[in-house]
């Protein structure tokens, strides 16, 4: 079984920053893409940042959005804040279990962050 476990989002005024964090835990073989998305009420889910050998950022958070990376651990640094960032954000894996070994999608259960205007 492979979790991923967000932390970090929460309520900021406009100008502001967040760090969310995801742990991926279980029985991992290895990790590729880790990353970020997000959803706004009534809008799709859309890519914020994914890293594996380079960082790839949505056009709106290049500049003020950092994601880094530790093994099985993925990071979001979210400076500058904007009202239209407000979003249930999920961390994303791309993991090969060792019960299957075949690369699948995983996901956490989101996390939200709302900024203030």
């Amino acid at each position: 079984q492979v979790q991923l476990v967000e932390s970090g989002g929460g309520l900021v005024q406009a100008g502001g920053s967040l760090r969310l964090s995801c742990a991926a835990s279980g029985n991992i073989l290895s990790a590729t893409t880790m990353g970020w998305y997000r959803q706004a009420p009534g809008k799709q889910r859309e890519l914020v940042a994914t890293i594996f050998s380079a960082p790839n950022y949505l056009d709106s958070v290049k500049g003020r959005f950092t994601i880094s990376r530790d093994k099985n651990m993925v990071y979001l640094q979210m400076n500058s804040l904007k009202p239209e960032d407000t979003a249930v954000y999920y961390c994303y894996a791309r993991i090969t279990a060792r019960t299957t070994w075949s690369p699948d999608d995983y996901w956490g259960q989101g996390t939200q962050v709302t900024v203030s205007s």
